[in-house]
């Protein structure tokens, strides 16, 4: 199973994910969160972590275009789509992350629209793209013939139970092992890892 620690903002952050195990880290260029980060400072961070850590690169609703010339200025391996983008918005040539907002009107057959190796679902929360703290029914993630990452409100406290239900390919974790927005606490990241491990 990978975990993804999200919302990095610091080589102090990105190398302590990397240390206890995460496979992927979250740069988040969506310039209105809290957790926005500057391709150049992406690359920066991410030319300092092991080369097997996947750096990914979370973008709400850019044109194709844009989202493939950032991914080459911040040294991205992995394009996560986190808005209102439709199939024709995936960008060709890269590894794609598709995230879905799961709420009572989720329709799991639209993911196979999309041509994405993963699929992140996501709480939904208003007006919001990610990084609330809140969570969704695990069980409408279990059995889906893709792979699916979870997100959304997950911590060392819940991430056993959620991985039981849904049997998810990964796990993503962002707002719940923070101090402030774009500040981890290591203690709550290393927690989560060793749950994450122990599930």
């Amino acid at each position: 199973m990978i975990v993804k620690v999200c919302g990095i903002t610091s080589l102090r952050d990105g190398l302590a994910a990397a240390s206890y195990g995460a496979q992927a880290v979250g740069f988040n260029f969506f310039p209105k969160s809290p957790r926005f980060v500057p391709p150049e400072a992406a690359r920066a961070i991410g030319s300092r972590l092991p080369e097997e850590v996947w750096k990914v690169g979370v973008f709400v609703n850019e044109p194709p275009e844009r989202v493939a010339d950032l991914a080459g200025q911040a040294g991205l391996d992995i394009v996560q789509l986190h808005g209102d983008e439709k199939p024709a918005d995936v960008p060709a040539g890269l590894r794609v992350w598709k995230a879905f907002r799961v709420d009572e009107t989720f329709d799991a057959g639209r993911l196979a629209d999309y041509p994405a190796e993963a699929f992140l679902l996501d709480a939904a929360a208003g007006d919001a793209y990610g990084g609330t703290g809140r969570t969704f029914d695990w069980r409408r993630a279990a059995g889906l013939p893709h792979r699916i990452i979870l997100a959304g409100g997950l911590d060392a406290g819940n991430v056993a139970e959620a991985i039981r239900l849904a049997q998810p390919w990964g796990v993503d974790v962002c707002s719940r092992i923070e101090t402030q927005p774009g500040y981890k606490d290591l203690r709550k990241m290393a927690a989560f890892l060793q749950a994450v491990k122990a599930a």
